[in-house]
């Protein structure tokens, strides 16, 4: 299917509304995705036709919400290019798959005094589950800078590891500055330390081509509702023989071979990681998400958000009174900045009264913001549903909050 923007936005009924009279215009996509009517039809369809609980039934619907939510894994398997469909593991959002690997992973094989890397990118998301392993283990968290632009070379990694180095959990794409990382070479040098790579795919699954094989790394997770799906779902992609060594992240139904009063066996992963009735309706939805975005041929989709960022980045750059973090990465979809004399709360305030959403503040990124020395920025992202006239629309309101403002 050939990419036209026109037809895209039609897939997308709330891009229809109007915002105080103006229409609207949605740049936060890094916060999240807005959702296409296939997807938003197939998930009603599916609970008014097919739904019940799966896995333990043996009746028709049973039987039919089984196969949905099976065949949603294998569409996430092969959409990561993953070995088997037994390593793509179903949670409640990234955060979540990351909480997992820290709990299943990190707490019974790191002891005291081993490290972990972080780099000053991350969202707290892959900070703060690694600093409950400080408090609970005494491990030690180092970091590793970026540049202004959020460049994270090879050799600022290299020179942080040691023989105690176990970990490292880094992001794929910048959720502040949208740089991008050389993921592939630090897992290559990683590996060769015998260290395991964990990456946050959260933006970079949107707007890059992720091939777990080319990659090679140990962990992946990506949050469903930023693919274009439904909040509630995330995905844990983990090599399977890690997988199959990790203890259990919850107790419950479904994970289990055998219970009696005495003890329990687990079952094989990834059932032993998902315990309980999952997240049913927001899974088979995630699935259909990827079917959309699939379809819509991801090359192009990819291509169309790098005309659109350059556009955005030259039409901001052009304004003497805003400030770009991050303004080499002119193809990045995600652009902080900030205007002088304002705040960003303030200014994404004002323009959400021209119809421009936008998002103000840390970003969950507070490291980051520390290392730029401000405390926030406002942050304009981009989907593949943003058009020219969307970029246009927020020069324009943000030349009245300038006025406003000075």
């Amino acid at each position: 299917m050939t990419f036209n923007i026109d037809k895209i936005r039609e897939d997308f009924p709330i891009l229809q509304r109007t915002i105080n009279g103006n229409r609207l215009t949605y740049l936060d996509s890094a916060a999240s995705s807005q959702k296409p009517i296939q997807v938003i039809d197939y998930i009603r369809n599916f609970q008014i036709r097919d739904y019940a609980n799966v896995h333990r039934g043996l009746h028709f619907l049973s039987n039919a919400s089984t196969e949905a939510f099976e065949g949603a894994r294998e569409k996430v398997k092969n959409f990561l290019n993953a070995n088997k469909v037994e390593e793509i593991v179903f949670t409640m959002g990234a955060t979540d798959a990351i909480n997992l690997v820290a709990y299943s992973y990190a707490e019974p094989n790191l002891i005291k005094d081993d490290e972990i890397i972080l780099s000053t990118l991350e969202h707290h998301s892959n900070i703060v589950p690694w600093n409950f392993l400080r408090e609970r283990k005494g491990i030690n968290i180092k970091w590793v800078d970026s540049d202004n632009n959020g460049n994270i070379s090879v050799e600022s990694v290299r020179n942080l590891v040691t023989k105690k180095t176990k970990i490292i959990a880094i992001t794929q794409m910048s959720n502040v500055l949208g740089s991008i990382i050389p993921l592939k070479e630090i897992i290559q040098f990683a590996h060769s330390k015998e260290i395991l790579v964990l990456v946050d795919g959260c933006q970079g699954i949107a707007h890059q081509e992720t091939d777990i094989r080319d990659l090679d790394c140990d962990f992946y997770v990506f949050s469903g509702h930023k693919l274009y799906g439904p909040t509630g779902v995330g995905v844990l992609y983990a090599k399977y023989e890690l997988l199959d060594k990790m203890r259990p992240w919850r107790g419950g139904g479904e994970m289990i071979k055998e219970v009696s009063k005495d003890s329990i066996s687990y079952g094989n992963p990834p059932y032993k990681f998902e315990a309980g009735t999952p997240n049913i309706v927001q899974v088979v939805g995630l699935g259909e998400a990827i079917d959309y975005f699939t379809e819509r041929n991801k090359e192009d989709i990819f291509q169309h958000e790098h005309n659109i960022s350059e556009y955005a980045h030259e039409s901001l750059s052009n304004m003497k009174a805003i400030k770009l973090y991050g303004d080499k990465n002119i193809s990045s979809p995600i652009i902080s900045f900030s205007v002088e004399g304002s705040h960003p709360h303030d200014i994404a305030t004002v323009i959400d009264n021209y119809g421009v959403a936008i998002r103000a503040g840390h970003h969950c990124a507070q490291p980051l913001m520390n290392f730029l020395g401000v405390t926030s920025t406002a942050r304009a992202s981009i989907g593949m549903y943003t058009s020219k006239e969307d970029i246009d629309n927020l020069i324009i309101s943000l030349e009245k909050a300038i006025k406003i403002f000075n």
